[in-house]
């Protein structure tokens, strides 16, 4: 699978609503969802691997810590992507959790490459754009 990662400058925050209880890599998004379809996942990278240029895939997602869908407005139940830099990919379908991870490894190395320093959170973004659904990974740096 080819990957291309990007910085990406978000201006605004993106806004959700909490949701308990979905598998972030059996996410289903049928036709009936869109266009309002967009989940998050938000994982805390492991500790111990988030810095490395070689970091084990079994335990680089680290921990679960949000989830959520998207939310037409800000309330105080309501959770967000805060504006800033990030390291970004994304593929115009829904990956599996084996690709996933490996999008998400690319792009720790591609960070550490560049000299950037990956922040320690992973948003994963279930989204759908121009007529398809698609699967993003941003990485917050500096």
């Amino acid at each position: 699978m080819e990957i291309i990662i990007s910085k990406l400058n978000l201006i605004s925050p993106l806004f959700y609503i909490p949701v308990d209880g979905e598998d972030p890599f059996n996410c289903r998004l049928g036709v009936e969802d869109a266009p309002e379809a967009e989940k998050i996942f938000c994982f805390e990278l492991d500790e111990e691997e988030q810095g490395k240029i070689e970091p084990d895939k079994t335990k680089l997602l680290g921990k679960l810590v949000l989830s959520g869908r998207a939310a037409g407005e800000v309330g105080e139940m309501f959770w967000k992507i805060p504006a800033g830099e990030y390291l970004f990919s994304q593929k115009r379908e829904i990956l599996n959790q084996e690709e996933i991870t490996s999008m998400a490894f690319e792009i720790q190395q591609e960070g550490l490459w560049q000299r950037l320093k990956p922040g320690k959170l992973l948003y994963l973004r279930y989204l759908f754009e121009d007529g398809g659904f698609v699967t993003q990974l941003l990485r917050p740096f500096s």
